[in-house]
Formats: structure tokens, C-alpha cells, sequence
């Protein structure tokens, strides 16, 4: 894991009056300075999130739904079998839609009915990635829609994000104050901002897509992004 506090714009400076808009409009009548902190961690994944699809055209809507209801069993199936927990699979609900076709000067003419069923496994073993994603398109699950990185750690470095941010957001504050001959008094506001991690997308493809070429040769493990940022407002002495 490498991680690194960014610079960033301090917003604000010395000065009294009227606050900035992004102070919720307040008014202060007192000097003050005001500093963003920013931190952003680089981990490595240790686990995915899968995101697959099946979606069958038939000309009957029950023939559509069996079949699509039959990939999704026979791919959960096949989870179960290679020791996936039923906590790391969510299926979705039959989504069932009829298809027509438009002629001008013609009612619509209907021609068949799509069903889509959607499947979101985690993998928590990088390294069976590859062999799940085989499995789902020989299951029939012909869409792959997401494959997102995560880490089993992120609580953890949100955590040590936030307090990075907050020691940048510190040190710029002492740095300025100092800088300018003041004296940093007492934090007057903090705003914080939730900021969630960046996980990488690693692969889209439609049912078009050549799946054995993506599944061998395609998997770009990157690094998940763990960002977070605070302001905050001191007085001055």
C-alpha cells in the first residue's frame, strides 16, 4: 500500500467580514482562516464485485422467463458447488418486456417478449475471478455487465483517510496562520464531506463481446482509490 496527502487550494484566507457562499451563507464578524484537508490512499484489491446478466427474446413470455429463471438456477447452482457462500450472491427479480415491431400507417406488431435476470456475486479470492466469470457465460448468463474491485479492508482505510485529511487540513491552517505573523485560535465550523472509495471498473462488455479473449487476456488488477476531504474553519487570536 502506498498512500500520499494531496496539496490542495486553501479557500479562504485572512480576512473579516462576510464569510464565503460556501459557508452556508453565515455571517462572521471575526478574523478567521479557513483550509481544506484532502488524503487519498492507494491499496490493492484483494476481492471483486461480478455484476452478469441473462437476457433471453422468445416469442412467448413464459418460454422467455423459464429460460432465463434456468441460467440464473443453473449458474447459482454452479456458485454453490465451488464453495461460493449464499451471503456473496443477489439475484434479481424477472425483469419481462415485450418487443414490437413499428410500421408506419400499422399498429404496432408484437414479435416477442425479452426476459433479463440479473446476478451480483462477490468473489472474495481474487484469483477465482477469471474461473467465475467462465462459469456464468457457460451457465447462459450472456451479459457481463461490472466488475469492480474492492478491498475486505475498507472500513479500515476510510478510517486512516479521514484522519489523514484531517492532519492536512491542520497543518495548513498552522502553516498560513504562521505564515502571515497570527495565531491560530479555536475551530469555529467543520464541514465534511462522506466520500466513498473509487473502484476501478475492470471490465464492460455487452453479448456481443468475445468473452473467452476478455476472460484471458483482459483483467487489469488496478488499485482502489480510498479518498476524503474536510474543511474547516478556525478563528484567529
Amino acid at each position: 500500500m502506498k498512500h500520499s496527502l494531496l496539496a490542495v487550494l486553501v479557500a479562504g484566507g485572512l480576512f473579516s467580514g462576510a464569510f464565503t457562499a460556501t459557508t452556508l451563507a453565515a455571517e462572521v464578524d471575526f478574523p478567521h482562516i479557513e483550509t481544506m484537508g484532502v488524503s487519498q490512499i492507494q491499496v490493492e484489491p484483494d476481492m471483486a464485485e461480478l455484476n452478469v446478466e441473462v437476457a433471453v427474446t422468445e416469442k412467448d413470455a413464459k418460454a422467455a422467463k423459464d429460460n432465463s429463471d434456468a441460467a440464473v438456477a443453473k449458474f447459482i447452482a454452479r456458485l454453490a458447488a465451488a464453495g461460493v457462500s449464499k451471503e456473496h450472491i443477489q439475484s434479481a427479480n424477472l425483469n419481462l418486456q415485450p418487443q414490437y415491431i413499428y410500421a408506419q400507417d400499422k399498429a404496432p406488431e408484437l414479435t416477442g417478449y425479452i426476459a433479463s435476470r440479473q446476478i451480483t456475486v462477490t468473489v472474495t479470492e481474487l484469483s477465482r475471478l477469471n474461473t467465475i466469470v467462465d462459469s456464468a457465460i457457460e451457465e447462459g448468463m450472456n451479459r457481463v455487465n461490472n466488475i469492480a474491485l474492492k478491498s475486505s479492508k475498507e472500513a479500515e482505510y476510510v478510517a486512516k483517510a479521514r484522519q489523514e485529511a484531517i492532519v492536512d487540513a491542520k497543518q495548513k491552517a498552522e502553516s498560513l496562520a504562521k505564515g502571515f505573523g497570527e495565531n491560530l485560535g479555536k475551530i469555529w465550523q467543520i464541514r465534511y464531506y462522506d466520500q466513498r472509495p473509487v473502484q476501478p471498473v475492470m471490465l464492460r462488455m455487452n453479448a456481443k463481446a468475445d468473452y473467452a479473449m476478455a476472460a484471458a487476456e483482459s483483467y487489469q488488477y488496478g488499485q482502489v482509490t480510498i479518498e476524503d476531504r474536510v474543511e474547516v474553519v478556525y478563528k484567529l487570536k
